[in-house]
């Protein structure tokens, strides 16, 4: 049986600008732009959560929200600085560290660099050494996978431990409202939901065959979740699977050949990292937000891997043809490249594709 821990740092930004700076402690803080422009909330303290202030909020409906809420702007190499410092105390503990993003990550402790049997006594020390030697709190999930892990950490959230047995998942899976499954975002929680699908007791009643032709494969990851299965193993390394690339307009725009004009512009920033990353990718996807914060995607799949900005505007006329764009006014623009050439040479490599002896019968028993 695995031992897996799940930790998240607590509103890792706004915890860090708290932290240097002691005016900004116990505060309603948001760390995003400019409140009197068109900024965005980056990420906020648990103070001005409290008054519904959320991440990817616009900055002036947040002081809308707390009128005497702080701002300020990200610092995001102090944030990598302590990043780094995270990770490296990780790696005291396992050498199976698997980081999620700046301020999560991994960890397979089941056989680790402490010799400790206890997955719960090594998450415990990891946190009072976060907060004794860093000034920061997190919280941790402890439990045999990482679906369980992972909603663990967010359990008894800001600087909290939960522990899920093998022998508790069963019934808390049964218990576990659908939003809080991993993986399940607003669109698929809308559709569960129509569904009556409000629980992990209600996914469990639904077969393989069904959810499959629900939520395409997909479905396959959610019958199993529901069922506390979750064989997908803690990776040292995390490939980058796209490059992508977004802006937020000085206003909102209706004007088509404008919006072209700027993802052109993002075209040429996604081709640059391309570039550096020595890759192209088989799926093009537009991003686009309306001025109302709707939110929505458009891709397109090729059989010719994308590297050029000029390939990329080949498809995106099209894709923002199946959008509202003009006829609603738009305020994000975002162009993303996936499925990128290295990942699919490796997935061939893996399943082992191999030419059968002819005739059929012969492979035969």
């Amino acid at each position: 049986m695995r031992k897996i821990i799940h930790i998240d740092m607590d509103a890792f930004f706004a915890s860090v600008e708290q932290l240097d700076n002691p005016k900004l402690r116990r505060r309603p803080l948001v760390v995003g732009g400019d409140p009197d422009g068109r900024g965005v909330v980056a990420a906020c303290s648990y103070e001005a959560r409290r008054y519904g202030i959320r991440s990817a909020m616009s900055c002036a409906r947040a002081r809308r929200l707390c009128p005497g809420v702080l701002f300020v702007r990200p610092r995001k190499e102090r944030y990598r600085e302590i990043s780094r410092r995270i990770m490296a105390l990780f790696k005291e503990y396992s050498d199976l560290v698997e980081p999620l993003s700046v301020d999560e990550a991994f960890l397979d402790v089941t056989v680790n660099r402490k010799n400790n049997p206890s997955a719960t006594r090594i998450a415990q020390a990891i946190r009072h050494r976060i907060r004794s030697e860093m000034g920061l709190t997190a919280s941790a999930g402890v439990s045999c996978n990482k679906f369980l892990a992972k909603v663990a950490s967010d359990i008894n959230k800001p600087d909290g431990l939960t522990v899920i047995t093998p022998q508790q998942a069963a019934d808390f899976i049964a218990g576990l409202p659908i939003r809080r499954f991993y993986g399940v975002g607003r669109v698929t929680e809308r559709k569960m939901l129509a569904l009556g699908i409000r629980t992990g007791a209600d996914l469990r009643r639904f077969s393989k065959i069904d959810l499959v032709r629900h939520f395409g494969k997909s479905g396959l990851f959610f019958y199993d979740i529901a069922r506390g299965i979750d064989n997908r193993p803690v990776r040292i390394s995390r490939r980058r699977k796209s490059v992508g690339a977004e802006t937020t307009l000085a206003e909102d725009v209706g004007d088509i050949a404008l919006m072209l004009s700027v993802l052109e512009k993002l075209a040429g920033r996604v081709e640059a990292g391309l570039a550096t990353k020595k890759t192209a990718g088989y799926t093009v996807t537009l991003k686009v937000r309306y001025g109302d914060f709707r939110t929505v995607t458009r891709s397109r799949t090729v059989p010719e891997a994308v590297g050029s900005a000029a390939r990329i505007m080949e498809l995106i006329p099209h894709l923002l043809q199946a959008t509202q764009a003009g006829r609603e006014k738009v305020r994000l623009l975002g162009v993303t490249v996936s499925n990128l050439t290295l990942e699919r040479s490796e997935r061939k490599s893996k399943e082992g594709f191999r030419q059968l002896p002819l005739p059929f019968s012969r492979c035969l028993p």
